[in-house]
């Protein structure tokens, strides 16, 4: 019995002034009430218990979340650092698609160069010779001849410049800046870089091209690096079919893509055409999805549709598809955009 409960009742029992029957009544209530005191005890003592053990299992748990949070922080790091290595790959892949179509866009420019700098060491020769003969006036006339000349050698180098600008600026990554972009000479530039690297893999492959290109688009605000690489995926992507069902067609087929611009409500819409074999809907609805890809192993990553999905998509715009198997497919890419300031 708890001792001050026990104190009470020995004073009770010794007392001359409480009656008998009282007294037991008296020390009946101590005694249940002791027994109370003695339950609280033990719940306390088991609180407690509960309470330190709880402390343990929450510090070890504490301990073990921790030891998670910094797992998944280090695979979280090398998943971005594995996506950068994916998406890097893919852009070089793109472009290294691409590269016989800038060797053959570059040597155009280039055999004008060559071409028009030979004629002028010869109209420089002529006009030495007329200022010899004192003939000013035919001397000027091979010099306004010349000053032709120089300015198509400037035109067509700065066309072979621009064309190794697009394609350093199309390899680099993107620091996300948007910039006043001439929508159609980009989906222009790609056709024709598109349609050259697959013809001087492929010297027996033609296509018949249709581009309608809106010209009230003007320039607008854009990644033109992100644009340029979603035109490109798409535009190989479209090639590819045709090729491949001209392997498998009868002589009568022709390959066919178009590419058209316009402007769409509150933005640009681009959109790229084939008469190729087409799709399924069951590989339709997988197109977008990473990694994905109806190519055999070895000619396609699945990361380009993905990737071009994510970037129309950070330009607040969408990229959907349209196929019907053995017909064809189009892909319509569309995205809000600012005007030019």
């Amino acid at each position: 019995m708890d001792k001050n409960l026990d104190h009470i009742t020995n004073f009770i029992k010794a007392s001359q002034d409480i009656p008998e029957a009282e007294k037991q009544g008296l020390i009946k209530a101590l005694k249940a009430l002791d027994k109370q005191i003695q339950i609280l005890d033990f719940k306390l003592d088991r609180t407690e218990k509960v309470k330190r053990t709880t402390s343990i299992l929450l510090e070890e748990t504490i301990a073990e979340l921790e030891q998670k949070r910094s797992a998944v922080e280090e695979a979280l790091a090398e998943l971005q650092a594995t996506q950068k290595q994916l998406i890097h790959a893919e852009k070089m892949a793109s472009l290294g698609e691409l590269t016989a179509g800038i060797a053959h866009e570059i040597q155009n420019p280039l055999n004008f160069v060559n071409n028009f700098s030979e004629v002028s060491n010869e109209l420089i020769d002529e006009m030495n010779e007329e200022l010899e003969k004192g003939s000013v006036s035919e001397a000027k006339a091979i010099a306004e001849d010349l000053k032709q000349n120089l300015g198509k050698i400037t035109h067509h180098g700065k066309r072979a410049d621009s064309i190794v600008k697009g394609m350093l600026q199309h390899s680099r990554s993107s620091d996300g800046q948007k910039e006043p972009t001439d929508i159609n000479n980009l989906v222009d530039e790609y056709l024709r870089l598109a349609y050259h690297g697959l013809r001087a893999r492929d010297k027996s492959f033609n296509a018949t091209i249709e581009t309608d290109f809106d010209p009230s688009i003007g320039k607008v605000n854009v990644v033109p690096q992100e644009i340029g690489r979603v035109v490109l995926n798409l535009l190989n992507n479209a090639f590819y079919a045709v090729k491949e069902k001209k392997q498998a067609a009868p002589k009568e087929y022709t390959p066919m893509v178009s590419v058209t611009t316009k402007k769409a409500k509150n933005g640009i819409e681009i959109r790229v055409a084939d008469n190729g074999k087409g799709m399924p809907d069951n590989i339709r609805d997988k197109v977008f999805q990473p990694f994905f890809t109806t190519k055999p192993t070895g000619k396609g990553t699945g990361l380009g549709l993905s990737l071009s999905y994510d970037i129309i998509k950070a330009h607040g715009g969408t990229l959907e598809v349209e196929s019907e198997e053995g017909k064809g497919t189009t892909f319509f890419v569309t995205f809000k955009t600012t005007p030019e300031q």
